[in-house]
């Protein structure tokens, strides 16, 4: 019963004065035959599509964005970390190009959005499943590595959060991957995050508390309803208020932009709970939205008390924060936060 009702994986401190660069060479725009997607996200101004080549030889898609204000002051401008944005599930780095991106380079912030493998126009792997929260993690490891020098923050938005969580785990426990393998952190932020029990509290709480929440929600998104049933797409993912256009366009991105699951989830949830962490290793900032029909008050309290720190609920936005109506709620919270590291 349990697994049958499992919700798939939806997109449910340090500072340093080191120089930032991006070695990343952009290659020439991709002509409308060449896009994975069914439908081509175009970018904004100011900001370039990239390919990461991981050790496997597949590309990894990454939109970048510059920090757009000049900061002459050098201390100042070491306060600012690189950014580094990670997808759900159904999502890829676009989601955070529309709003986000443009939003925190125009305060200071050098920012990258990766598609993890098999979503958006990165390159899919041989196999059923995009990967674990292991290889998810290593392959960020890696982008960081090779890509940016100096301590980023990680943002990471509903599963996307917990392969966050796991890459945070992975810092610290020698255990779990070999010494220096994962670059250390100046924060993480995760959005909306699902916990780090995994999503089957979620779905229990759901099924026994509110069972007509936990049908729509199973079949939003393991039957994947959500890609052609509009209202419900709204209910899942938007505010009520979401205009009919701009909804409709999101549909039909996140229709196209997971060719494969992020995980398998029946794997994942028998490695879960991530492993714990040192208190005050790494800061943290746990984010939910008052009006997310995906992950639910507990779940947000949950992953507060699992990093000690208290969860910041935002009124008047759903599960995708990042693309809602009222988006810059979010995007000023995080940005109060950032200015305390």
């Amino acid at each position: 019963m349990a697994a049958i009702l499992c919700f798939p994986s939806f997109s449910l401190c340090r500072t340093s004065t080191s120089a930032q660069r991006i070695p990343l060479k952009p290659i020439a725009a991709l002509s409308s035959s060449g896009y994975k997607m069914g439908v081509s996200y175009l970018l904004k101004q100011g900001q370039t599509r990239l390919f990461h080549e991981l050790p496997s030889g597949l590309k990894m898609e990454v939109i970048t964005q510059k920090a757009k204000t000049p900061i002459e002051d050098e201390r100042e401008k070491g306060q600012r970390p690189p950014l580094v944005f990670i997808h759900g599930s159904f999502h890829a780095a676009w989601c955070w190009a529309e709003h986000w991106l443009p939003f925190f380079s125009n305060h200071g912030f050098d920012c990258y959005a990766l598609s993890l493998l098999a979503q958006g126009e990165s390159d899919s792997p041989a196999d059923k499943v995009a990967g674990t929260l292991q290889t998810h993690a290593a392959d960020i490891a890696h982008f960081l590595k090779t890509e940016v020098t100096s301590p980023t923050v990680l943002l990471g938005h509903s599963f996307g959060g917990l392969i966050v969580q796991y890459y945070i785990a992975s810092i610290r426990n020698k255990d779990i991957v070999g010494k220096n393998s994962h670059p250390e952190l100046a924060g993480g932020a995760l959005v909306c995050s699902v916990p780090p029990s995994g999503n089957s509290g979620l779905v229990w709480r759901y099924l026994f508390s509110k069972p007509i929440a936990a049908f729509k929600v199973t079949r939003s998104l393991a039957a994947k309803a959500f890609q052609t049933d509009l209202p419900l797409c709204k209910e899942t993912f938007f505010s009520a208020e979401m205009e009919d256009h701009l909804l409709q366009w999101y549909q039909e991105l996140m229709k196209e932009s997971s060719r494969l699951p992020l995980f398998d989830l029946r794997k994942l949830n028998a490695s879960l709970p991530v492993p714990s962490v040192p208190e005050s290793s790494i800061q943290v900032l746990v984010v939910g939205a008052k009006d997310d029909f995906i992950v639910d008050a507990e779940g947000l309290n949950e992953t507060g008390r699992f990093y000690g720190v208290s969860p910041v609920c935002v009124a008047g936005v759903a599960h995708d924060m990042m693309l809602d109506c009222s988006w810059e709620k979010g995007a000023n919270v995080i940005l109060s936060w950032l200015n305390t590291l």
